[in-house]
């Protein structure tokens, strides 16, 4: 069954790349589809002959579409992907993967390689920020970091 609502990243060149760079860093991930440019249209498309058009991929469940559109337009940081994690484990995992050739932000946003933004978030946050007691000392605790750290928050 395709999801309602596919997200679509818009690439230069580097769809069929950035798919299968995140379904190797995203478990239960794939790539479901590949379409490729001819010759009909390249006046207009600018794209060589066998360039991935799109790609179909999923991770966890979640379709996106990859689009080889040229140069036209940039990622930025007013869409960003969120990904919750259990543990400081599955943080280090994804900040270290997601900011190899990109950069780190703070408060857990991070680029990755392709422009892309992410957070990279304890799931324990939420509960955390609506404890009336707490809530104050967890966020300037978490405006401090990069790279959350779920033990000073839960010693915020």
């Amino acid at each position: 069954m395709i999801n309602q609502i596919t997200p679509c990243l818009w690439f230069d060149n580097q769809a069929e790349e950035a798919a299968n760079y995140y379904t190797s860093v995203f478990k239960n991930s794939r790539i479901e589809s590949i379409s490729r440019y001819g010759k009909e249209g390249f006046e207009i498309h600018r794209q060589k002959e066998g360039t991935a058009m799109t790609v179909g991929f999923q991770i966890n469940g979640q379709s996106f579409t990859a689009l080889n559109g040229g140069p036209v337009f940039k990622f930025s940081e007013a869409i960003s992907f969120q990904v919750f994690c259990e543990t400081q484990e599955e943080i280090d995992f994804y900040w270290g993967k997601l900011t190899e050739g990109g950069l780190e932000s703070q408060c857990g946003w991070l680029k990755d390689k392709f422009g892309i933004s992410w957070q990279i978030v304890p799931s324990i946050l939420s509960s955390l920020l609506r404890d009336p007691i707490r809530a104050g000392r967890v966020t300037n605790a978490f405006l401090q970091m990069k790279k959350f750290d779920i033990e000073k928050l839960l010693s915020a």
